[in-house]
């Protein structure tokens, strides 16, 4: 095995170790980077929501109230204002989603699926959490979920959610009186959540990964090719002559040249300590022959 493909396997294994482990960290930042833009627009659009909630519970909802006068109007509730206010949004993009699950709503349209309930579950044994992500897979890709819990935390609530008699009589007429009543002042009923698709952001990653592992196979290239010129010009060629000159030297022949090694690096110092072997030899030889 020559000396170059030695060089050469030693460096390629290098390379292959290092590619490889560049490859899994890259790919673990590039996906946790997508990931943090894809929870990033989770947040703005329950930010969103929530201007739209402020909204309408301190100036659109009590202008609707008062104009309806004895009759329910919907959208003077917050949660019924920013979820209407998304439908919009969920006609173009059917992939975002925003939804205020509850166990026990009003609105048979809010009832908690089973992996929404395992939010508002969370957050009812865990107090004082704040915010929960989980991932889950859909027939069009992966999606990033964002829950925050929703509690009673005024009377105006309880008004409307302890018991049919003190609700709305128009509300109770519309929804009836066997849903949405019987919550307690301090208690999670619901969770806002927003699902946002991660397919776009997980193909650009992936993109952004392979375009970034080609850069560097092509680094990896032109210094292979860089060094194989090196290797062949400051050190294959040299001794390659040098072991001809040594082969003819073994063989007798007193015409064989002598290596005009002049470099100050360690190939010229084994050219010229070659050049002074053989002088020395040369004459050893002719002190005999004398």
């Amino acid at each position: 095995m020559g000396l170059r493909l030695k060089f050469n396997l030693a460096i390629v294994a290098v390379f292959a170790v290092g590619f490889v482990a560049a490859w899994i960290a890259l790919e673990r930042q590039f996906v946790a980077s997508a990931r943090e833009e894809v929870l990033q627009n989770a947040r703005i659009m329950m930010a969103a929501a929530n201007a739209v909630r402020l909204s309408t519970s301190q100036r659109v909802g009590p202008m609707l109230a008062a104009a309806a006068g004895e009759r329910f109007e919907p959208m003077s509730v917050p949660s019924y204002a920013a979820q209407s206010n998304f439908k919009a949004l969920t006609e173009r993009y059917p992939d975002f989603t925003y939804k205020e699950a509850a166990l026990n709503p009003t609105n048979p349209a809010d009832r908690a699926t089973d992996w929404e309930a395992d939010f508002i579950t969370a957050f009812r044994n865990r107090s004082g959490l704040e915010e929960l992500t989980g991932e889950r897979e859909t027939p069009t890709g992966p999606v990033l979920t964002l829950a925050r819990p929703i509690a009673v935390s005024s009377e105006a609530c309880l008004r409307c959610h302890s018991t049919p008699d003190r609700a709305p009589p128009a509300m109770v007429a519309q929804y009836g009186p066997n849903n949405g009543f019987g919550w307690t002042m301090g208690e999670t009923v619901a969770a806002q959540v927003v699902s946002v698709p991660m397919a776009v952001a997980l193909d650009t990653a992936r993109r952004n990964l392979h375009a970034a592992m080609g850069l560097l196979a092509a680094v990896f290239a032109g210094v292979m090719v860089v060094l194989n010129v090196l290797l062949h010009l400051a050190v294959v060629r040299h001794v390659v002559r040098i072991a001809r000159i040594a082969t003819d030297v073994s063989l007798g022949k007193a015409d064989a040249p002598e290596f005009a090694g002049s470099g100050r690096d360690e190939i010229g110092e084994l050219g010229r300590a070659f050049t002074r072997m053989r002088r020395s030899l040369d004459q050893a030889m002719r002190m005999l022959g004398a």
